[in-house]
């Protein structure tokens, strides 16, 4: 038997998370895009939000004094749900949320898993200057066309993946990277080897990737070396940019 249709709830943004000490005005926000599954209109579980909050605050204290704001987007749905593609409608949804609520500020949209791919599809929104995704779901392209990238164009892109990911295929966001490089230079990608879907192994290390380019691409502060190194190189060194331990302990040299 097939799911029973339910009516589809409004999605949600969490409230911002923030850091003691962090100005009051905001001048930037990221929009966390939790993973979910390929299909299912279940509503997600309250542990898709929860999982997200740790990085949030990771994001948030780095965002101190920049006037960062970050935000987990509750989906109505848990599943990408081929072409209805819910999250990224609830992304578009959450960047015009966040205008009405911030004014014109510029939107970074980060996401994991199937929240990547959603995060890489509504980078096309006019508050999304920016695009973070970790170890994104792509499809193979035999399954529907290649995923589009020329909603990439003029955004800053950084992917992230671990070489040993069993459950979202690394050498799928290389090529959509290798893709979208043709026409966005701005665009690199960072390999975590011996890391697997969840990142854990470097976690450090990833979220200190992942706080230097949302500072660096939300308010204009110098990229790591690593960081401005992969987005001026061509591919594939750009694009297969190792992600070195101990990454983040000292960042500017």
């Amino acid at each position: 038997m097939g799911q029973r249709a339910l009516p589809l709830s409004d999605p949600r943004l969490g409230r911002a998370v923030r850091t003691a000490g962090t100005m009051d005005e905001v001048s930037g926000v990221v929009l966390l895009l939790p993973d979910g599954r390929a299909d299912s209109h279940r509503r997600p579980s309250p542990l898709s939000y929860a999982a997200q909050l740790p990085f949030a605050r990771s994001l948030a204290r780095a965002g101190v004094g920049d006037g960062l704001a970050v935000h987990v987007l509750r989906y109505r749905r848990r599943g990408w749900n081929a072409d209805e593609a819910h999250p990224v409608e609830d992304a578009a949804w959450a960047a015009d949320e966040v205008q009405r609520r911030y004014g014109d500020v510029p939107v970074c949209l980060a996401g994991h898993g199937m929240g990547g791919r959603a995060a890489l599809r509504a980078a096309g929104h006019g508050m999304v200057t920016s695009v973070l995704a970790l170890a994104p779901w792509l499809p193979e392209p035999a399954a529907g066309g290649a995923e589009p990238v020329r909603q990439l164009v003029g955004r800053r892109v950084l992917i992230v993946h671990g070489t040993n990911d069993e459950r979202t295929d690394p050498e799928l966001s290389y090529r959509l990277a290798e893709r979208a490089k043709k026409s966005n230079r701005d665009t690199c990608r960072f390999e975590v080897h011996s890391d697997g879907h969840a990142l854990r192994q470097h976690r450090s290390e990833v979220m200190a990737l992942a706080a230097d380019f949302v500072r660096g691409s939300l308010f204009a502060r110098s990229y790591a070396r690593p960081v401005a190194d992969a987005l001026a190189a061509p591919p594939p060194l750009g694009l297969r940019m190792p992600l070195a331990a101990g990454f983040g302990r000292s960042l500017r040299h």
